[in-house]
């Protein structure tokens, strides 16, 4: 069954990072539309159609794939709040991160986040792990709409 065409917010402060997820994206059969911002903050005005972010502009995504830490608002602070919005707290969360601390897996999950998986960090292993995140969020899993 064909996928339609899927909205990603990747909330992720380093461009690198941006351009590997947008490449191993790429990679995949997932018709998708990556949507960047650089912060918690950034990423609340996007879900809200706030600070310039219309809904032309900021479509509902279907994941957020988010950094944890990050300058302004990092992703602790943006889970807390999203989490506790009723309007975005089905979307799934998906927390990509170089932590590997027993602390942020405990408190991501606390907080609801729907998955905390440590990045990879060469590009055939991440687009490993892109190819397997596409396929269980958007063909094996029924997401609301």
């Amino acid at each position: 069954m064909p996928v339609p065409v899927v909205t990603i917010l990747l909330v992720e402060d380093d461009e690198d990072d941006y351009v590997l997820t947008r490449d191993a994206l790429a990679e995949t059969e997932l018709p998708a539309d990556l949507r960047w911002v650089r912060d918690g903050g950034e990423a609340l005005d996007y879900l809200r159609h706030e600070g310039g972010y219309g809904p032309l502009d900021a479509p509902r995504p279907a994941l957020i794939l988010l950094d944890l830490n990050m300058p302004r608002m990092g992703g602790r602070e943006f889970l807390e709040q999203i989490k506790a919005d009723e309007r975005f707290r089905t979307i799934p969360i998906v927390v990509l991160t170089t932590s590997d601390s027993k602390e942020d897996v405990i408190h991501s999950y606390g907080l609801g986040v729907n998955s905390f998986i440590q990045k990879p960090v060469d590009f055939e292993r991440f687009t490993a792990l892109v190819r397997g995140l596409t396929e269980y969020w958007f063909r094996l899993v029924k997401l609301p709409k």
